[in-house]
């Protein structure tokens, strides 16, 4: 960071040809030194000698004032919505470019801020840097169309970024994937944030803490249909009044915009120019890699503390009711991770993961990695100490070929499913039926919960036994899988035994909902795996 701030104190000082203090965070950058002056520059001797620390968000605007009167006299050439990125191009934080179509923007996805502090509603992720970059990249519309109808956010887009900010990370959709206010949950640190399965850091309510780094006037992020999201005031410092139901307006120049807000939707509510919906996010848009498999919610966890303790070094101290838990992890240079665990009993536990294998190595690496269009056999046992659930279906194998009765290209009925083996305090069973179509993503076709203690099968479509939650279409049924692409596709049935009966909505029992509510109350689990083909 020092480095940065040298770099950048050294450029501006051969751009203006004055000399200039910098002042510490707060303060604003004088062109002359006068006597009355020298007393303050002692005074805050110590604080230049530390400016290693500095937040990127509380840097002097000096520099990036300049940029934007550089990109102003090149309106002719370069996008109005540049200068939103500038300050963080500036710091080497963020790439832009642009053709005629499309703004894009490189990131690793991390900002320069504190992370994950303040989450009381904890799914064991932490973050990662992702390859938002060449292909990969975050894309804006040049050129918003208004769309002929506008589509709300609300119980929809709950997959996936709605727009970016100014320092290159995504911003999602203020409700999870369940339909909930994230921050209202519990879910967001102090800057609005968190990690999503794939490690991903991301926003879900404005990133506004962003306005003292970009300057006045400007946005602080673009919604993924080209619209620009401002603050809780105007450009020109005035109250904001008249948003609609997306949480945007126009101006008197009849330019439509995005706001801020302190309550829901907190930024835009929705998409007021035209954007392509697929499986439940805009697309296109980046895909982020996952390190390491997602892991389940850890019941009364608040995440304490987050530090560099060293250059691609990181610790993460959280606490359950007054016991102190902790993740600490280092990043290599080939992509590979060594985490270590330390639960709040004290227990450590070490794990290695490649980004080649997406998870823990093994000591196997001379095994190539399967070609995109196809899937190996993935090992059914769960990686806990619980006990396994024998799971089979009268119907197909294991690992073989479903019937084509089942899916989407057949009568799309759900295939009948068989379980033993299950503990004695078993009181009620659920049943998940999954697929992992591509990196950061599980889709759900069935779920079942509240399945009877003495029941031990579902019948070939059966809808009468135990109560049925939503698959990711949000609909109350078997979803016969019907999978684009070439190649076979693996699919996968896991039951779990369960220790009471479950108190969630069928409305809102999707997976996500599900595996949350079985934390701490499963006895066992297995899996049932099987692939299928379309011809």
């Amino acid at each position: 960071m020092f480095r940065i701030v040298s770099f950048l104190f050294t450029l501006f000082v051969f751009i203006t040809g004055s000399s200039i203090v910098l002042g510490h965070p707060g303060h604003t950058i004088h062109k002359e030194v006068s006597p009355s002056l020298e007393s303050q520059q002692h005074a805050d001797a110590d604080v230049h000698a530390e400016m290693e620390l500095f937040d990127v968000n509380e840097l002097p605007l000096t520099m990036v004032q300049v940029k934007h009167k550089r990109l102003r006299a090149d309106a002719d050439k370069t996008p109005e919505m540049a200068m939103m990125f500038e300050a963080f191009v500036t710091l080497e934080a963020i790439k832009t470019r642009w053709d005629d179509r499309f703004f894009y923007i490189e990131s690793n996805g991390i900002p320069a801020h504190q992370m994950m502090v303040g989450i009381t509603a904890w799914q064991q992720q932490v973050p990662l840097p992702q390859k938002y970059r060449g292909e990969n990249s975050w894309r804006i519309p040049l050129h918003p169309v208004p769309a002929k109808l506008p589509q709300s956010a609300k119980g929809n887009f709950l997959r996936g970024a709605i727009a970016i900010a100014a320092n290159g990370v995504p911003i999602f959709n203020p409700l999870n994937n369940r339909g909930e206010d994230s921050y209202l949950i519990g879910e967001l640190d102090e800057f609005g944030g968190h990690c999503g399965r794939a490690d991903d850091y991301h926003y879900h309510i404005a990133p506004v803490h962003l306005e003292k780094m970009i300057g006045d006037g400007l946005p602080i992020a673009y919604a993924l249909d080209g619209y620009p999201i401002y603050g809780y005031e105007e450009s020109d410092g005035s109250r904001v009044v008249g948003l609609d139901a997306l949480n945007g307006h126009k101006d008197k120049s009849g330019h439509y915009h995005y706001h801020a807000t302190k309550k829901y939707p907190y930024l835009n509510g929705g998409f007021f120019g035209e954007v392509t919906e697929r499986g439940g996010q805009v697309d296109p848009q980046p895909r982020a890699e996952p390190l390491r498999p997602d892991l389940r919610p850890l019941r009364d966890a608040k995440i304490t503390d987050f530090k560099e303790t060293a250059p691609g070094s990181y610790v993460l101290t959280y606490d359950v009711k007054g016991k102190k838990g902790s993740v600490d992890y280092t990043l290599a240079g080939d992509g590979t991770a060594h985490f270590t665990f330390v639960d709040t009993n004290g227990k450590t536990t070490t794990e290695t993961y490649s980004p080649r294998r997406r998870g823990p190595d093994s000591g196997n690496r001379d095994r190539p990695p399967p070609r995109r269009d196809e899937q190996t056999p993935s090992n059914s046992k769960p990686k806990n100490n619980l006990p396994q659930l024998t799971v089979t279906s009268p119907a197909f194998e294991s690992n073989a070929s479903i019937p084509i009765e089942f899916t989407g290209d057949g009568a799309g009925i759900s295939p009948p499913i068989q379980w033993k083996d299950a503990p004695k305090d078993t009181k009620s069973f659920a049943v998940n039926v999954w697929h992992i179509p591509g990196p950061n993503e599980i889709k759900s076709y069935w779920v079942v919960y509240n399945i009877p203690k003495n029941v031990t099968q579902l019948g070939k479509n059966e809808t009468s036994v135990g109560i049925i939650g939503i698959n990711d279409k949000n609909r109350r049924e078997y979803d016969p899988m019907k999978s684009k692409g070439p190649g076979a596709k693996q699919y996968h049935v896991t039951v779990y035994a369960l220790s009471c009966e479950l108190k969630i909505l069928p409305e809102k029992a999707d997976r996500a909902h599900l595996l949350e509510a079985i934390q701490g109350v499963t006895l066992a689990e297995g899996t049932l795996t099987y692939f299928y083909q379309r011809k």
